[in-house]
């Protein structure tokens, strides 16, 4: 018998970055399908309220137009997706250029049903190495717990980038992430869908995607529910299993994900990944911030 089951939707849209009234609408429009169908969360790729659209960073004039796109909680759309939120009983993770005292920052809330902020995360690894330069980094890896239909959950969030690094996500698990909610907005391909399904095996957690759609990106938004191994048709012992729930196309659409949290809960609480049996008194050199050759790069940031 399947148990209390989260339905995410991953809104995998095609970006309206000249027009943010626009793309709140756009959003809104595809929040209300989400909940049509059912779903308990509905989350939009990176930085939606301008399409993940950056500029040159030696166009100063560029620049300070883009800044001036930045938005807080107190702006307009942003308001209008809290109002939605708590209309439609939803929880809702917005993605947007977030303005701040100095750079801004590439930023995702989490609303909850009622409409209230209950997490907010920040880009931490921002791609330096590219027009990321012009965003400021975030600080830390948050959890919140979410209100649903299904109980309560604990719900991180990594951005595009952030996944590529396996410390994220650990830290996710280690603060208790359950879900990880994953905006996106870059070219998805075998090797980064391989990435995710590590991130979602080692730390025994489940795993959204939301990417935009053709011809902004690929699509490919990808839900994984974290459970490497079933139990066998007879009963006896334990095989590998597909951890997939969904999987886009590159076409504009919701796709559902539904989450089996009682059946994540009984796997984590049995399986041996996660934090059990791992040694961390070993690992100094992680948190070592000194880089050595061939990994230098001037444009990194610490």
């Amino acid at each position: 018998m399947a148990g209390r089951t989260l339905r995410v939707a991953l809104l995998q849209l095609q970006a309206m970055p000249e027009n943010q009234a626009a793309a709140w609408a756009r959003a809104k429009a595809a929040c209300r399908e989400a909940k049509d169908k059912g779903a308990d969360l509905a989350l939009l790729p990176e930085m939606w309220n301008i399409g993940y659209r950056l500029p040159d960073p030696t166009d100063e004039a560029a620049v300070r137009r883009w800044q001036q796109e930045a938005v807080t909680l107190e702006d307009e759309g942003l308001l209008g997706m809290r109002d939605l939120a708590r209309e439609l009983g939803m929880a809702i993770a917005a993605t947007y250029l977030e303005r701040t005292a100095r750079q801004p920052r590439n930023a995702l809330t989490l609303l909850d049903r009622q409409g209230h902020p209950v997490l907010t995360y920040r880009k931490v690894h921002t791609c330096d190495f590219s027009d990321e330069c012009l965003l400021e980094p975030g600080e830390g890896f948050p959890v919140a717990t979410l209100d649903t239909a299904a109980g309560p959950v604990n719900v991180g969030a990594m951005i595009c980038y952030d996944r590529e690094f396996p410390e994220s996500a650990r830290v996710l698990m280690l603060a208790g992430a359950e879900i990880i909610l994953v905006p996106n907005a870059c070219p998805w391909d075998v090797h980064r869908e391989s990435q995710l399904q590590s991130r979602a095996f080692e730390n025994m957690v489940g795993i959204a995607l939301a990417n935009y759609a053709a011809p902004d990106e690929n699509g490919g938004s990808t839900a994984i529910d974290g459970m490497a191994y079933g139990e066998c048709g007879d009963g006896q012992g334990w095989e590998a299993r597909d951890m997939t729930l969904v999987r886009g196309g590159e076409e504009a659409g919701v796709l559902l994900a539904d989450f089996d949290l009682d059946a994540l809960r009984t796997y984590r609480a049995r399986e041996t990944w996660g934090n059990a049996f791992r040694k961390p008194e070993n690992y100094g050199p992680l948190t070592d911030a000194r880089v050595c050759d061939p990994f230098v790069r001037p444009e990194s940031r610490r």
